[in-house]
């Protein structure tokens, strides 16, 4: 069963979120919500925040996009309070999409290799170098656990441009091909 994806304007994907403990009721079971709302969406990541939570749970599975990052390929993960170490290594800037922001691409600078640190759904502890364009999608998907979008690293003029495309996102007026969730109406 999938969840409504909520979208850019929605104020929970703008909070911090908060470290999940190993007493969090469902989460194997919320785990496997997320992993289908994120194949239903056609993404690669989904992070709690998207789906109406802020806890810092995310989910991965970068192997649709394998053919063109072979070191995509393979590569699941079910991210609980992960913690990401910048090494060395200048930002390169590639395209990234958001399913909280349908139909918008930007360029977006990070770096290229990380050390992930996080614990699985059974909070088995786990750390890794990460690099590539799965570098990419963990920081995207990490941003969102601090409650940032991806279009908080492009410039001023970029987001000058697509603001009439964000502006009917928060109004409502944009097709999905999963369910999402609106923004409240401002008063």
């Amino acid at each position: 069963m999938s969840l409504p994806v909520y979208l850019y304007g929605h104020p929970v994907l703008r909070r911090i979120s908060k470290t999940v403990e190993p007493s969090y009721k469902g989460l194997k079971e919320l785990v496997e919500k997320m992993f289908d709302t994120m194949y239903e969406s056609e993404g690669v990541g989904l992070a709690a925040p998207q789906i109406g939570l802020n806890d810092r749970i995310v989910v991965i599975d970068a192997d649709p996009v394998a053919e063109s990052f072979p070191e995509c390929a393979g590569r699941k993960f079910t991210l609980i309070n992960p913690e990401i170490e910048i090494l060395e290594g200048a930002p390169t800037s590639h395209a990234e999409g958001c399913l909280s922001l349908p139909g918008l691409s930007e360029n977006v600078n990070r770096v290229e290799h990380i050390r992930l640190r996080w614990v699985d759904a059974d909070f088995q502890p786990h750390e890794e170098e990460i690099s590539g364009f799965l570098a990419r999608i963990v920081q995207h998907e990490c941003d969102h656990l601090e409650g940032k979008l991806y279009i908080d690293h492009i410039s001023p003029i970029r987001k000058q441009l697509i603001r009439a495309k964000l502006r009917n996102i928060v109004a409502g007026k944009i097709r999905c091909d999963y369910p999402v969730r609106y923004a409240p109406k401002q008063k």
